[in-house]
C-alpha cells in the first residue's frame, strides 16, 4: 500500500508541475478575469445607458392653474416614489389641438394631457395611453386634494438585529456558494478530461503503466488536478479579494453565514473537494473507456448534463431545509456537497457537516475504486500487450 501512495504521489507530482510550470496554465488562470472585465466594461456601459433618461414626456395643455396644480403634485410625489416613477412633463400650447400636435413631426411628447384637473383628457396612442393613465390619474388626483393631502409621518423604531432579514441574507450566502462552487467544479473537472486527451494520444498512459501500478496513475492524476485546481482557487480568491478591498468594501457589510466565516470556508475547501473528486473519478473512469479524442468530447457532455440537473436539484432544497426533497439532496453524493454548503450558511449545527462528510468521504472511495477497474481494464486491453512486449527482458 505505501508503494502505491508512493508511486501516486509521484505521478501527482508530475503532472503538477507540468501543468503548472507551463505557459497555457498561465492562461488558464488568466481565463475567467475576462469575461469580469467584459462585465465591468459592460456594467460600465449600462450604467450609462440607466443613467439617460428614457422615461416618457407627457405635454400639459391645461390652464396655467391647473398646470401648476399637477407639477407641484409631481414634484412631492417624486419625492417619496424616486424621480424615475413618474413621466417627465413639459408644458405645451393649448393650440393646435391634442391630436394636430402630436402629428407634427417635430413632437417631443408621446402623449397630451389637456382639460383640467377635475375632468382632465389624455390623448395618445393605445399602448402609451395603457402605460400612462394610471400615473396621470394619480398626479391629477394628488392635485385636486392638494390643499387636503398631507402625508402621514411614519415613526421610526430601529433594531440591531432582524431575524427575517438575517435569514434572506444567509439564503443568499448560501445560493452564492452554491453557484461558485459548482462553477468551479464543472470549469476545473474539465482539466481531468484535457489532460487524459492529450495522453491518450501520445499513449503516455501506457508508458506509465509499465512503470508504476495503474492504481497509482488513476489516483496520482487525481491528486494532481485537485492540488492545480486549488492553485487556481487561491489566485482567483486573491484576485477578488483585491478587487474587493480596492473598491473600498468591507467585510463588516457581508451577512455572516451561521456556522460563522472561518468554519464556513474550510466546509466550502472540503466540499469543493469532494464535489471535484466524485466528479473527477467519472472522467477519469469513463473517459478511459474511449479510444478517440472524440469520444472522450462526446462522455463529457452527459456528465456535465447531469452534473447541471443536479445542480438544479441542490438549488431547489435551499429554499426547502428539513423537507424530503432536501434530505434527498443531502443523501445522493454528488448533490450532498453544493446542497450541505446551503445548509452551513442557513443553520448553525456542525454535525450534520460531519455525518455528510464521512458519508461524501465514503461514496468517494466507492467511485474511485470503480474508476480505478475501469481504468485498469481500459489500458490493460489497449496497450497493456505491446508495453509488456517492449519492456520484456531481452533473450539470447
Amino acid at each position: 500500500m505505501r508503494e502505491l501512495w508512493r508511486a501516486a504521489f509521484v505521478i501527482a507530482r508530475r503532472d503538477f508541475s507540468a501543468v503548472v510550470l507551463s505557459r497555457t496554465f498561465i492562461l488558464f488562470l488568466l481565463g475567467p478575469l475576462l469575461p469580469i472585465l467584459i462585465g465591468f466594461a459592460f456594467g460600465g456601459l449600462g450604467e450609462r445607458i440607466s443613467s439617460t433618461d428614457l422615461r416618457p414626456i407627457v405635454g400639459l395643455a391645461m390652464p396655467a392653474a391647473d398646470i401648476a396644480a399637477i407639477e407641484r403634485a409631481h414634484a412631492r410625489l417624486t419625492e417619496r416614489m424616486g424621480e424615475r416613477a413618474l413621466p417627465r412633463l413639459r408644458r405645451v400650447p393649448a393650440s393646435p389641438t391634442p391630436r394636430a400636435q402630436l402629428a407634427r413631426p417635430d413632437s417631443a411628447v408621446v402623449a397630451i394631457l389637456s382639460g383640467s384637473v377635475s375632468r382632465p383628457v389624455l390623448t395618445g396612442k393605445p399602448e402609451d395611453l395603457d402605460r400612462l393613465q394610471g400615473d396621470l390619474s394619480l398626479l391629477a388626483s394628488a392635485a385636486k386634494a392638494e390643499k387636503t393631502l398631507r402625508l402621514v409621518k411614519v415613526e421610526r423604531q430601529e433594531v440591531a438585529t432582524s431575524l427575517g432579514a438575517q435569514a434572506q441574507a444567509r439564503l443568499l450566502i448560501g445560493r452564492i456558494a452554491q453557484v461558485v462552487m459548482f462553477f468551479l467544479t464543472i470549469l476545473l473537472a474539465g482539466m481531468i478530461l484535457s489532460n487524459l486527451v492529450e495522453e491518450k494520444t501520445n499513449k503516455i498512459i501506457e508508458i506509465l503503466a509499465a512503470a508504476v501500478p495503474i492504481d497509482a496513475i488513476f489516483l496520482g492524476k487525481l491528486m494532481a488536478m485537485l492540488a492545480m485546481s486549488f492553485v487556481g482557487i487561491a489566485f482567483w480568491g486573491a484576485t477578488a479579494f483585491g478587487i474587493f478591498a480596492a473598491l473600498g468594501g468591507h467585510a463588516t457589510a457581508l451577512p455572516t453565514p451561521a456556522v460563522g466565516w472561518p468554519l464556513f470556508l474550510i466546509l466550502c475547501v472540503l466540499y469543493f473537494a469532494m464535489a471535484y473528486t466524485l466528479l473527477g473519478s467519472l472522467f477519469l473512469g469513463i473517459g478511459a473507456q474511449a479510444a478517440t479524442v472524440r469520444e472522450v468530447q462526446t462522455l463529457n457532455m452527459p456528465i456535465t448534463m447531469g452534473q447541471m440537473l443536479i445542480f438544479f436539484f441542490a438549488s431547489y432544497a435551499v429554499d426547502h431545509i428539513g423537507s424530503p426533497a432536501e434530505i434527498a439532496a443531502c443523501l445522493f453524493p454528488w448533490s450532498s456537497p453544493f446542497t450541505m454548503i446551503a445548509r452551513a450558511a442557513q443553520d448553525g449545527a456542525v454535525w450534520p457537516h460531519l455525518l455528510a462528510l464521512v458519508w461524501q468521504a465514503a461514496f468517494v472511495a466507492l467511485i474511485i475504486r470503480v474508476g480505478v477497474l475501469l481504468f485498469r481494464r481500459h489500458v490493460m486491453q489497449s496497450g497493456g500487450r505491446w508495453w509488456k512486449t517492449l519492456f520484456r527482458p531481452a533473450t539470447g
